[in-house]
């Protein structure tokens, strides 16, 4: 009678039951640490988004320190509950390469983003969505009298 518990279970039950695939996983004390670090993640998320001194002084700081905290809910979330923690390693051949291409896409893009406002022409800012910061300049002001950079000026 060296049979334990387990072994018992695993010959009624047959060899693919779910409690053969969730007993490797962790156990609910895992489960629970980790929705307790999700719960203080999304506090610590919370906190920092309605700071309103990181809001004023360090918005970009405020907005690296939610994307982080995000990162890591959304890391826990897909390690833990999607299980890719257990799972074999090709789940690698999948993720780096796809994550390896969205960076480089994010780098190729920024440049383009950041510098769309510059060859832009005056007929082009009538229409634009954000009005110029250098709209201070006398000729500007002169050469646009009574137009309005929120509504299009009318066609004459």
């Amino acid at each position: 009678m060296g049979h334990d518990k387990k072994e018992v279970e695993r010959q009624h039950l047959g060899p693919t039951t779910n409690i053969d695939k969730h007993a490797s996983h962790g156990g609910l004390g895992t489960y629970i640490a980790v929705f307790v670090s999700l719960c203080v993640l999304t506090l610590l998320s919370f906190l920092v988004g309605n700071s309103q001194s990181l809001r004023v002084n360090a918005p970009q700081v405020m907005w690296a320190a939610m994307m982080a905290v995000s990162c890591a809910k959304a890391m826990l979330v897909m390690l833990f509950f999607m299980h890719l923690k257990w799972e074999a390693n090709w789940k690698y051949v999948l993720t780096v390469p796809a994550s390896m291409m969205s960076l480089f896409l994010v780098l190729m893009l920024v440049p383009d983003v950041g510098r769309r406002t510059r060859t832009y022409s005056d007929e082009r800012w009538l229409y634009s969505a954000t009005p110029r910061a250098a709209h201070t300049d006398e000729h500007h002001d002169e050469h646009h009298e009574g137009h309005s950079h929120d509504a299009p000026a009318e066609k004459k």
